[in-house]
């Protein structure tokens, strides 16, 4: 469609138009003309909305949508409708469906189900078999399929072996090994942060540990062989230290962490709600200064919902019993936007692109049209009217919020909630 969207404030230090309050005309898909009180002689549609802002378009590194196999939970359809709504323009798919995303038909299929979405779809293969840890999966076919990574989704490779092999085979066609990290053996049966609360409650606890262990690992792996590296939605003071340090050694490393990290605490446990259990489990106050210092100071790469839709009978449960996970894309912007300065915001929700190749495009004439749009003074609570998701497992009901995403232009289509 051909558009004009009127006053509008443009957030891209990357754009000659940066944080100025401009009319954007796009046409075909390019953006023809950025200035003050554009003419419309092509009788192009108009959008306008108070206080509205565009960035380039926010793209979230780990997104988990059930299909195939776990429709209940969550649909490619729908979950990307979800995700445009909440401004994002691209996302990154985990390979946790069943069949397991481990081999290029896999790989075609959830392509093929998001081809006529609005927002993009990324795949990540899985690294190994089924996600089983035993054996590399079919990396270089799934790759030729247009996988743009590889990772068993919350699953630690306990073989280092493997991993090496993998970091290095990968080298050989320029692809990314994520490598989520938590000593399975350590965590052992626990469920929650190890600290005061989880003693208070009589929960089994996770020490940081358990994560740092692996991080340490991998990190002393990826010096080995080279190559790139990233490491998803890290929790612990530690954590941070490790990738700054190997980042100063000039390794090739990479990080995120999720909102949910980042705005929430084990605080939140009191109650014994199960949309607090999540994988890596919310520390302490101390951990989460620290992951903003991180984001603050840029050892932080990017930031994801990691978003995981989880049905009511996984999660309506015993704490022990419920399964890990928590829904994040409608919330992502609010909470960040209430702990965090906006060109961060933006910075953290864009930067995964770089992580994983994919092409970005600045706010300026004869680019192509792909940006989020969002407002920024509204000040409002998330609850459940608000979650537009099949899964209602969010951590975040209840919650303040500041500003709030309007959707997405992107492929030439626009897409507001």
């Amino acid at each position: 469609m051909n558009l004009i969207i009127r006053k509008a404030t443009i957030v891209d230090p990357k754009s000659p138009y940066h944080n100025q309050t401009v009319d954007v005309k796009i046409t075909k898909g390019i953006i023809e003309e950025i200035g003050t009180s554009l003419l419309n002689i092509d009788n192009h549609q108009e959008f306008h909305h108070d206080d509205l802002h565009i960035s380039q378009g926010w793209f979230d590194t780990s997104v988990s949508l059930g299909e195939p196999g776990f429709e209940d939970r969550e649909s490619i359809t729908n979950g990307l409708n979800v995700a445009a709504k909440s401004g994002f323009t691209g996302i990154a798919l985990q390979p946790n469906s069943y069949p397991i995303i481990d081999n290029q038909s896999q790989v075609h299929f959830v392509k093929q189900k998001a081809a006529n979405s609005v927002t993009d779809l990324f795949p990540i293969g899985a690294l190994t078999k089924g996600c089983e840890g035993k054996d590399l999966a079919e990396l270089y076919d799934m790759r030729n399929a247009g996988a743009v990574a590889f990772g068993d989704y919350n699953k630690s490779l306990s073989n280092a072996n493997l991993m090496k092999i993998g970091l290095q085979y990968v080298q050989d066609f320029d692809s990314l090994v994520i490598a989520y990290s938590q000593d399975e053996t350590i965590k052992g049966s626990g469920v929650a942060n190890e600290g005061i609360v989880s003693t208070r409650l009589g929960l089994k606890g996770i020490p940081n540990l358990a994560e740092e262990l692996i991080v340490a690992r991998n990190l002393f792996l990826l010096e080995y062989t080279g190559g790139r590296l990233h490491i998803p939605t890290i929790s612990t003071a530690k954590s941070v230290a490790l990738i700054k340090d190997a980042k100063k050694k000039g390794l090739k490393v990479t990080c995120s962490v999720s909102v949910h990290n980042l705005a929430l605490t084990d605080e939140k446990l009191e109650g014994f709600d199960t949309r607090y259990k999540v994988t890596p489990p919310l520390r302490s106050e101390d951990d989460r200064k620290a992951l903003l210092a991180g984001i603050l100071d840029n050892t932080i790469d990017c930031i994801t919902s990691d978003h995981n839709p989880i049905d009511i009978e996984n999660k309506k449960m015993e704490f022990d019993l419920a399964k890990n996970g928590t829904i994040g894309l409608e919330s992502a912007f609010g909470a960040l936007l209430t702990i965090l300065p906006l060109e961060k915001v933006v910075e953290k929700l864009t930067f995964g692109k770089q992580i994983l190749n994919i092409e970005s495009h600045k706010i300026k004439e004869k680019s192509k049209a792909s940006f989020s749009l969002f407002i920024v003074k509204d000040n409002w609570t998330f609850g459940k009217e608000n979650i537009l998701s099949k899964s209602k497992n969010s951590a975040f009901i209840g919650q303040p919020m500041k500003g709030k995403p309007i959707g997405i232009y992107n492929k030439g289509k626009l897409i507001v909630s």
